[in-house]
Parts: structure tokens; C-alpha cells; sequence
């Protein structure tokens, strides 16, 4: 840090002078950049701001009005201060003029009672400005080792900000945009102190600028995030306006931050990726030896071979706020399921399609409980979606298949998790997870969808109904279905099928033609919607 005006006034090459501070005594805490000797009064333009400027004031002018425009022209500049020798110009006081413009300028004005060589005093006051860039020099180069060291060793957040408490000496706070704390580090100080009320404290901050300095909070606030996406801030508080060392040291944590958050995502979109390329290619058996995808597996710490598979497939399905994103459903059942200790393969599936979800394929020890292990991994997605009981629907709908033995029967394990997914996303009701069981009589009809006398059943009921709609092009069959699973309840199957009911009654009529079956007997219509959900079921299974 560079030295004040205060410190440059007690080395002994300027004590020698007998200096005396004549005006601006309440500004030597002014930084002292550089020394300037001169003897002409046009020298402001050639100042950069920062500079002492050293004068015997031979070259100095008698009229008061110049030497007002004389100290006013420093001023401007931002010198941090003016140094007369007496003995030349001025006997053993200087000018009232000069004195009181200094004062109303606000530019530190010093006399020197005895001649100084002005090469020592510039030599001294060098060396020390040397002395102080080059320990800012090692202390960047000790910041830059640090949060190197932490990058590379991948950090968790709590580590940064203990590591940027204990170089700073003071409290650091990592918050996110909620103004929720992540990471805190006291420094020594009373941690509840230093939190107390931490929100509103923290919400009455706000800066245009990335970094900046609150003097009303007296803290030292940095942005946190990269590639346009902040998620964070990181605060270090400080009863005094920032060095350009703590500066450096905010930023350069806050840049570590986002790097490890970055490297975190990445490598978890990597693993995610890896882990969905083997879960896709078993399900489209594009592996010739299925060996080859157990040693793909085994590599990312996944076993398969002598043990019991699972495929469970997680639908994103959020009422009201819309489903959670894919890629945060993926991670987050990929946390459940290590939180769990299950080993599993976890990855999107049909990513960008209309049928986006997340496939589990589960690797369960032989004597493992999977109704119980499910409603572990359940239980623990459920917290990192953040969605408890009692609030609606969760983001999620999970479902899985039935065990199996070998991976090549990990298809159908799949298939049957996604039926019944698709059939549990449809239902009112919220258990933690769906297996065929759980879905009645959609359970029953999807374990007998392969039984030729559901099949013949399926096209007694429906079939001319079938054949006419392919003829025609009609929708009878979708109005059939909107009329009957509303509980024959005509304006509500009207809205849904986005009629007039004058035209579903007409439609409905058509059908009883088509069929010959009467609508209003309830008995037909039980027959013709088991039907129907038997229908629904064997298309899903041939899709």
C-alpha cells in the first residue's frame, strides 16, 4: 500500500527539514504516488494526481489571486500535497494567500523551517513507494497461489470464504440472490452477530458496479458468477473503505467461486451424459455384446453383472409452476440416489423430444429390499426438489419397472417403468412412487396388453368404431374417450373436446350408431372405457 502523506512526514530525510503543517492538516491521509520537484508555477498539467511536489517558491508569484489559481490548479490534479522550503522566496512564514487558498482547496500545505536536500527526500519517499508495490506484488502472488491451490483442489464454497476471512482479517459472508447465506466465516468475531438479521441488512445493499464498497453497511460487496448467469454475492465486511490488496483478494475469491461452480456443473452434465449414452444404448440394444455395456458401467463405478436391475424412469410434473428442468430432475435424482447408497446409472432420456424424463437403471445386491430402497431415493428427491408434503404435486412422478436378472432384459424393465409413468402422471393422488400394482385396473390391463382375449375383447368393443374413424378420418374414438372418462358428465367432456354440446351430442349419437350400443347404459359404457383403457395400453406398448 502505498505510503500517506502522515508517513512520508515522519522519515528522517523530510524530519531534517523541521517540516510544519501550515494547512490541510486533516488530509494527510492522502497517498503519496510519487515526488515531484519544481520551480515553475504552470506545472499542474504535467501531474498525474498522487504527487508531493517539492518548491523553495523562488518561482512562486506575489499576487494573491496566482497563488489561489497556483494551489487551485494542484488541487484540480489531486496532488497529495505541497512542500515550500523557507529560506529562498519566504524568509520564515509563507503567504497568507497561499495558506488560506491551501485551506480552502483542501491541498495539504507543508513548511520546511530548514533547507533539505530534495534528492534525499526523493529517494527516501521512492524507496518506500518500492517497498509497497512490491509487497503488493507478493501478496497478489500469495492470493493467486491460494485460490489456484483451491481451484485446482475443487474447493467447496465454505473453504473459499474461510480462506478469504483468515487473508483478509475479517468477517466474509457468501450469499445467494435470495440474500440466503451459503458459506460464513466470523474471522474470531460472534457469528449470530455477524448474521443477525442477515436479509434485510443484506437487501438494503445494492450496487450498479460488480464490486464496490457500502459505507453505510461497511461492507465490501463482489458479484459472484460467469457467463452472464450471477448467482451470488460475497461480502467482506470492513469499517473502512477497502485497500486495493482487499480489492483484489474479493474479486479474485469471487472469481474462484464461479469457476468451481462452473467445473461442478460441467462435470456433473459430463457424468450425467456418460451415464444417459449406456442407459440409451441397452434400451435400443445398440451394444452387440451386453458385456460391453456392463464394463462401460463398471468404469463409472456402476456394476451390472450379477446383480438384480431396476429401471426406473422420474417424469418431470409440476402443477401450476410448470416441470422442473431436466437437467436440474437428472442431478438432483442422481444426489437421491448416492445419498441413498444405491448404485445406479441416472440420465435423460429422449432429450428434446416431447417425452423427456430421466431413466434410472438401478443395480441392486441380491438380498436388497427395492420397495424400501425406492422409498428411500423417493424420499430424498423429494427433498432436493424442494417440494414437501402437503404443498400439491412434487416435481416429479416416479415410477419403476419390475426386477431383472441380466441386461438384456433391462428393456422391458424400462417399458413397463415408463407405462407406468405415463399412466400414474395422469392420477390425482401423490405416492412417492408408482409401480403396476399401484395402478388398478391400468396396472391390470397393461400386464395382460400381450393376452389375445383382451385383444379380441378390444376390438368386439371398438372395432367398427376404429374402422370408421380410419375411413373417415373422424375422432370418435377420442370423443368416446373424453365422454367416458369424464363420468359421462356431457359439459365437461364438451369442454375437454372443446365442443359445443350440440355437437358432442351429435357425435355421441354417431357412435351409438356406429356401435350399437346405448350411452346411457352403464354397463355398455364400463364395457366400452375398460375397452378403451386396454386399447390405450397396447398402443403404448407398440409406440
Amino acid at each position: 500500500m502505498l505510503p500517506t502523506l502522515a508517513d512520508v512526514l515522519r522519515l528522517d530525510a523530510v524530519r531534517r527539514g523541521e517540516p510544519r503543517v501550515v494547512a490541510g492538516a486533516d488530509r494527510l491521509d492522502a497517498r503519496v504516488r510519487w515526488v515531484h520537484s519544481a520551480e515553475v508555477t504552470d506545472i499542474a498539467h504535467l501531474l498525474r494526481g498522487g504527487e508531493l511536489v517539492l518548491t523553495t517558491g523562488i518561482a512562486l508569484p506575489d499576487e494573491p489571486v496566482r497563488l489561489r489559481t497556483y494551489v487551485a490548479e494542484l488541487a484540480e490534479v489531486g496532488v497529495s500535497g505541497l512542500i515550500v522550503e523557507l529560506g529562498r522566496k519566504y524568509a520564515d512564514t509563507l503567504p497568507a494567500a497561499l495558506i488560506s487558498a491551501a485551506e480552502e482547496y483542501g491541498l495539504p500545505l507543508i513548511a520546511w523551517a530548514r533547507e533539505t536536500p530534495f534528492i534525499d527526500v526523493t529517494e527516501a519517499v521512492h524507496a518506500q513507494i518500492i517497498d509497497a508495490q512490491l509487497a503488493e506484488v507478493r501478496a497478489s502472488e500469495t492470493l493467486h497461489e491460494v485460490f489456484t491451490q483451491l481451484s485446482v483442489d475443487g474447493a467447496p464454497p465454505d473453504e473459499v470464504v474461510r480462506q478469504v476471512a483468515r487473508l483478509a482479517g475479517r468477517p466474509a459472508v457468501l450469499e445467494n440472490l435470495s440474500h440466503q447465506v451459503l458459506a460464513a466465516d466470523a474471522a474470531g468475531a460472534d457469528p449470530a452477530e455477524l448474521l443477525v438479521s442477515w436479509e434485510t441488512r443484506s437487501r438494503a445493499v445494492r450496487s450498479e458496479e460488480r464490486t464496490a464498497y457500502d459505507e453505510s453497511a461497511q461492507w465490501l460487496v463482489t458479484v459472484v458468477g460467469a457467463r452472464g448467469e450471477d448467482w451470488g454475492r460475497l461480502i467482506i465486511a470492513c469499517s473502512e473503505p477497502p485497500s486495493p490488496r482487499l480489492v483484489v483478494l474479493i474479486e479474485r475469491a469471487a472469481t474462484t467461486l464461479a469457476l468451481g461452480r462452473l467445473l461442478e456443473q460441467h462435470a456433473q452434465s459430463l457424468e450425467r451424459q456418460a451415464h444417459g449414452s449406456i442407459i440409451s444404448g441397452i434400451l435400443a440394444h445398440a451394444y452387440s455384446d451386453p458385456q460391453e455395456a456392463a464394463a462401460r458401467a463398471r468404469a463409472l463405478g456402476v456394476p451390472l453383472t450379477g446383480r438384480r436391475l431396476l429401471g426406473i424412469v422420474v417424469l418431470p410434473c409440476r402443477a401450476g409452476g410448470g416441470p422442473l428442468p431436466l437437467a436440474e430432475l437428472a442431478d438432483s435424482t442422481a444426489a437421491a440416489c448416492r445419498d441413498a447408497s444405491l448404485a445406479a446409472l441416472v440420465g435423460t432420456l429422449d432429450e428434446g423430444s416431447p417425452q423427456e424424463r430421466v431413466g434410472v437403471l438401478a443395480s441392486l445386491p441380491a438380498r436388497a429390499e427395492d420397495e424400501r430402497i425406492l422409498g428411500d431415493v423417493a424420499r430424498r428427491l423429494r427433498a432436493h426438489t424442494a417440494a414437501p408434503a402437503g404443498e400439491g404435486r412434487r416435481g416429479f412422478v416416479m415410477a419403476a419397472g419390475s426386477i431383472v436378472e441380466s441386461i438384456r432384459d433391462v428393456r422391458r424393465s424400462f417399458l413397463e417403468a415408463e407405462q407406468v409413468a405415463d399412466v400414474a402422471a395422469r392420477r390425482s393422488d401423490d405416492l412417492p412412487f408408482y409401480r403396476l400394482p399401484d395402478l388398478r385396473l391400468r396396472g391390470l390391463l397393461h400386464l395382460l396388453r400381450d393376452d389375445a382375449r383382451l385383444q379380441t375383447f378390444v376390438e368386439r368393443e371398438l372395432g367398427p368404431l376404429l374402422t370408421h374413424d380410419a375411413q373417415r378420418g373422424g375422432d370418435l374414438v377420442h370423443v368416446l374417450g373424453l365422454y367416458l372418462g369424464s363420468g359421462r358428465n356431457k359439459a365437461l367432456a364438451a369442454h375437454r373436446a372443446h365442443l359445443s354440446r350440440p355437437a358432442l351430442y351429435e357425435r355421441l349419437r354417431r357412435i351409438e350408431r356406429v356401435l350399437g350400443a346405448d350411452l346411457e347404459d352403464v354397463e355398455s359404457c364400463a364395457s366400452l372405457h375398460v375397452a378403451l383403457l386396454a386399447l390405450d395400453s397396447v398402443r403404448r406398448d407398440r409406440s
